[in-house]
């Protein structure tokens, strides 16, 4: 099969299996060339294991500290005349790696949020590392099935109070047009919190507690994404943020919950990447575009391997670890400097359709959208015909 992008929208709904091995292979590199803390994790469960954060937090994992890795996620496997989605192929490529240094790393595809999983993952860790040291939590999902009520919960990407009209680039158009999202209910609110809030991280603590599978000192850290002024009517301050701010409630029932164990719970907040999440919020996009234009410019952007690199060194296994006012992991600091968010807001407030390119790096976000599904990759024949039906190996 010949394997060319599929683009819908913001999605993308095909995915290049030797893309997505160059694309984890490059990350792998990219870990081995850095220095990392001198202690880290030696058993990881990784909770949204296939792409972004938590992929990267995987393959650090593995290939800085030789850790032995068990990922949870759910991803759609190949067919005979379809691909599969991304983070299969990201997997399927991260176990080889793994396999081939000789490192532990065995997978469970299925619903997270389910109980059935939570089973699966504890009977696998009881069998084969005894006990983690480290969860990482990296879900992303637009519903969650109530695991004890059957209740399906839905999120919403929308303002809170009041109706916002923002400035917007198209993708599919690429044009700087105009969106207006009305403001959220009640139950639209607490939908968002219920599906991309605390809970599920704290049913999973509570599960692998219970059953024993937490060692001392274990830690946990759940992702969020923060931002400033430009991004907060329709994420910090709306109802993607009331689900993040669930994030820090569930953090101290966490660490009260594991107090026993010595166990520390932090919420860590992130820079803004490209993500197939990220892609479908109005705002990210062009701000997105606008903050590479400065960033780049200066050196200091980070993609997901970079930032969580850098997390696992100077934060979770860190003396002295950067922490915010609400006692967050500080991972993105390089982004929310004053003079960086300054300079993408004279962006912001500037660029139009005819001056994208000339105020914007909308180029590289289009580039780094394409390698979240293994293309535009460097050194990859796309014209060549390759097998769609990769397995991913140690699949329980």
């Amino acid at each position: 099969m010949v394997i060319k992008p599929k683009i819908r929208g913001f999605i993308c709904t095909n995915a290049h299996p030797v893309g997505c091995e160059a694309h984890v292979n490059k990350q792998i590199a990219y870990v081995k060339s850095q220095t990392s803390a001198t202690t880290g994790p030696k058993n990881v469960l990784v909770i949204g294991a296939s792409t972004g954060y938590g992929l990267a937090s995987r393959i650090t994992s593995t290939f800085a500290h030789d850790a032995k890795t068990l990922g949870i996620f759910f991803e759609k496997p190949p067919t005979e005349r379809k691909t599969a989605s991304a983070g299969w192929y990201n997997t399927a490529a991260f176990v080889k790696a793994a396999d081939a240094a000789g490192i532990y790393a065995k997978n469970i595809n299925g619903d997270a949020f389910s109980h059935e999983i939570k089973a699966k993952a504890i009977a696998a860790i009881k069998a084969d590392m005894g006990k983690v040291d480290l969860v990482v939590y990296s879900l992303a999902s637009p519903r969650r099935t109530d695991p004890d009520t059957g209740e399906v919960y839905s999120s919403t990407l929308k303002p809170i109070g009041q109706s916002v009209t923002t400035k917007n680039l198209n993708t599919s158009k690429r044009t700087i047009d105009e969106i207006s999202v009305e403001a959220a209910n009640e139950a639209e609110i607490q939908g968002t919190i219920d599906v991309m809030g605390g809970a599920d991280w704290e049913l999973w603590m509570n599960a692998l507690a219970e059953a024993g599978v937490l060692a001392e000192g274990v830690k946990t850290v759940a992702y969020t994404y923060i931002g400033k002024e430009l991004t907060w009517p329709i994420y910090g301050k709306a109802t993607i943020g009331k689900a993040k701010e669930d994030l820090d409630r569930a953090a101290t029932a966490i660490n009260a919950a594991t107090a026993d164990l010595n166990g520390k719970a932090r919420v860590t907040s992130l820079n803004a990447v490209v993500t197939q999440a990220s892609s479908a919020i109005p705002i990210m996009p062009l701000y997105i575009s606008a903050m590479f234009k400065v960033m780049k410019a200066d050196g200091t952007y980070e993609g997901c391997i970079e930032q969580i690199a850098n997390l696992f060194k100077e934060n979770i296994y860190s003396d002295s670890p950067r922490l915010d006012e609400q006692g967050r992991f500080r991972q993105n600091y390089k982004e929310l400097e004053d003079s960086v968010q300054q300079r993408v807001t004279d962006i912001w407030n500037k660029v139009d359709t005819d001056t994208i390119d000339e105020l914007t790096d909308y180029v590289a976000y289009h580039q780094e959208f394409l390698k979240l599904f293994g293309f535009g990759i460097e050194g990859v024949d796309y014209d060549a015909d390759v097998n769609q039906e990769i397995a991913i190996n140690n699949l329980i």
